[in-house]
């Protein structure tokens, strides 16, 4: 089974997460459905800020990221 991201992928898009650490949770969602969209896949907005919420809870571990980002992802 091929990985939806890659680790270099989640490593990139934590390292945006945890820099822009003055980003409240609505930019922080936007930073998700940035990286989403610009891979082909859609998210709603309030699903991307839950998901920004259980992130943050966990300190943006990779394996937690991922299994967001996997259940975020909708094929647009």
């Amino acid at each position: 089974m091929r990985e939806t991201f890659t680790m270099m992928e989640l490593t990139g898009l934590r390292n945006d997460l945890i820099q822009g650490g003055m980003l409240d949770s609505r930019e922080a969602a936007e930073v998700l459905q940035v990286f989403l969209i610009g891979r082909g896949f859609g998210v709603s907005p309030q699903a991307a800020r839950d998901a920004v919420g259980r992130v943050t809870q966990v300190n943006c571990a990779l394996p937690a990221l991922r299994a967001e980002l996997e259940n975020l992802a909708l094929v647009a």
